[in-house]
């Protein structure tokens, strides 16, 4: 006689993930203010109570949800930075297009857009996002700028207000794609605008031949 099947477990080291993934989706879909943790239970198929083992707030989900899914990729990027040997122009490239792939063209790009609408709201979950995504977002940016200038690549310019010009562009699509989109007729072709961008970017940031001498 066969033994009775044992019924099968979730593994519980799963659970956190799946709790985070289900609480990228109403953050996005409802915003910071708007979700309820009971929400983001019902939505991971958990009890509350199982939500709570894992996180005490949503302000300690929220983090949660930075740090398994955005985090990475501002790592992956600080490493790129610091291996790459080609011109600094090439690096924005580089840098941009592993943002864009692994956040801008998944629900993760819907964070920027809560940020601007709740952050003066919720000033601890708006001061861990500039210090771990903006901040280094920013310094990376930075970096680039200050070596191409080195080199004569780029001409000299004010780099803090520079990051800002290259960066404002991205943020408004990111935004623009998770409100003002539902009015278009179609979606906008996001590869087109990057490359536009960056057509700009390179003619605005290249130094002259008199700067390379200097």
């Amino acid at each position: 006689m066969l033994a009775p099947a044992t019924p099968r477990k979730r593994r519980k080291e799963a659970r956190p993930t799946e709790l985070t993934a289900a609480a990228l989706a109403l953050f996005v879909e409802k915003g910071f203010s708007a979700t309820r943790l009971e929400d983001v239970a019902s939505r991971a198929g958990v009890s509350k109570g199982t939500l709570y083992l894992y996180f005490d707030s949503k302000e300690a989900l929220f983090k949660a949800v930075i740090q398994e899914g955005i985090l990475p990729v501002v790592v992956e990027n600080e490493a790129i930075a610091a291996k790459h040997t080609g011109s600094s122009f090439d690096l924005l490239e580089k840098l941009l297009d592993n943002w864009w792939g692994k956040i801008g063209l998944t629900d993760f790009a819907g964070i920027p857009k809560l940020m601007v609408a709740e952050a003066r709201n919720f000033p601890e979950v708006a001061r861990f996002y500039y210090e771990n995504v903006i901040c280094r977002g920013r310094a990376l940016v930075g970096a680039a700028l200050e070596r191409g200038m080195a080199t004569g690549e780029f001409r000299r310019m004010e780099v803090e207000t520079t990051i800002d010009v290259v960066i404002a562009p991205i943020l408004m699509l990111l935004i623009w794609r998770f409100s003002m989109a539902c009015c278009q007729n179609g979606e906008s072709d996001s590869r087109l605008y990057l490359q536009i961008h960056m057509n700009i970017l390179r003619q605005g940031l290249r130094g002259s031949a008199l700067e390379s001498r200097v």
